[in-house]
């Protein structure tokens, strides 16, 4: 009788709350991000289903509610079936360690932190499944896109979370917020919350950093075949309950989590999501899809390294000043910043170009071998 209480009274409640916040993501934010399409685009966006468009995402779940949802024929069934279930999980558990308030947490574990890195990791899996499963070759190559890019990506990300469990020294959620009631570590550590926004981006497949289902290159990547609800779940669910669960994350590690400059409320933590979130919306509104080579060149040869002299150095200052170093550590994370900014421009000028010259060499130099072969050389 008791373990029917304490499922009643712990996991009954936690699992409601963790699947209500990811299907309000899956109906507010498809929806805002078209508005604000529309408003960066100086057009409409959805307007005319219900007052000013606001029963749109009903609509859109409605439709996909009815439509047809078929299973290739040469697809591996059951796997094609659950990669969408396997791919939810990763949304569901990752909520049970964040800190919703001061005295409410699905499960307060003192290494949460580990398992907020450990839960993400599986994010990919449930892709990757669906890539394979659908015996498709675009799907494939989607579903490979995503596992290269998301253990890349992964590399950065948890490198600027450990420096959060330094600046802390804990791996508890609600250490680590409360660690932060006079300042944020995204004001101590600037560098590392911008790092962690990019490597967040690019983990979950948002533009710029959405070649695993490249509509110019793949159709839709690794969810081509899917359809009806299967597809909302990938559509909706799942890629907006990732934004929403890594928004919460980063608002927990950088931002103070539920803590405000007035007064401490949930409330807050739904604001600083909105805001994290409308970050991504706008990188989606405004930047070009990158190539493969510039995203896999961007992580190993700008992100990883800058991340490791981060923690080297934020490291060293922890050992030299143990009682103060957020001075030290603000003072060379926005220094990097700024120096960033100045180099980052000539830099990547000059590794694009130098880039283009070597793939023109290289045509080039096909072309003649390519003529010579044929009896003449041809330009």
């Amino acid at each position: 009788m008791s373990g029917v209480t304490d499922f009643l009274t712990s996991f009954l409640p936690g699992f409601l709350l963790a699947l209500a916040v990811i299907a309000a993501s899956a109906v507010v934010f498809p929806f805002l991000m078209r508005r604000v399409w529309g408003f960066m685009c100086d057009r409409l966006g959805p307007n005319r289903v219900g007052p000013q468009g606001l029963l749109q995402p009903f609509a859109d779940g409605l439709k996909l509610f009815v439509k047809e949802d078929v299973t290739p024929s040469q697809a591996h069934k059951y796997l094609f079936l659950i990669a969408p279930a396997v791919a939810l999980i990763t949304p569901m558990l990752t909520q049970v360690v964040i800190p919703f308030s001061d005295n409410y947490t699905i499960a307060n574990l003192n290494i949460g932190l580990i398992y907020l890195v450990a839960v993400g990791a599986f994010s990919v899996l449930g892709i990757l499944i669906a890539g394979w499963a659908s015996n498709n070759k675009y799907s494939l190559v989607g579903g490979l896109r995503a596992a290269a890019q998301m253990i890349s990506y992964e590399i950065p990300l948890i490198l600027n979370i450990v420096l959060v469990a330094l600046l802390t020294g804990s791996l508890s959620l609600n250490m680590i917020v409360g660690a932060q009631e006079t300042v944020w570590f995204g004001v101590v550590q600037p560098l590392a919350f911008i790092i962690y926004i990019i490597a967040g981006v690019a983990e979950l497949n948002r533009t710029p950093f959405d070649l695993p289902e490249a509509e110019s290159e793949l159709v839709s990547g690794y969810n081509t075949e899917y359809g009806g609800m299967r597809f909302a779940f990938f559509a909706a669910l799942i890629e907006w309950g990732n934004v929403t669960v890594w928004a919460m994350a980063g608002s927990t590690l950088f931002l103070g989590g539920w803590r405000g400059p007035l007064f401490n409320s949930p409330l807050w933590l739904a604001v600083k999501v909105g805001i994290i979130t409308l970050v991504i919306i706008w990188f989606f509104s405004t930047f070009p899809r990158l190539q493969i080579d510039q995203l896999m060149s961007f992580a190993w040869k700008v992100l990883i390294p800058l991340s490791l002299l981060n923690v080297a150095v934020t490291s060293g200052f922890i050992l030299l000043w143990p009682e103060n170093f957020f001075l030290p550590t603000a003072i060379f994370s926005w220094s990097s910043i700024a120096l960033f900014i100045i180099l980052f421009p000539s830099v990547i000028r000059k590794v694009l170009l130098r880039n283009r010259l070597r793939l023109l060499a290289t045509r080039k130099m096909t072309t003649v071998i390519s003529g010579t072969g044929k009896g003449g050389i041809r330009s």
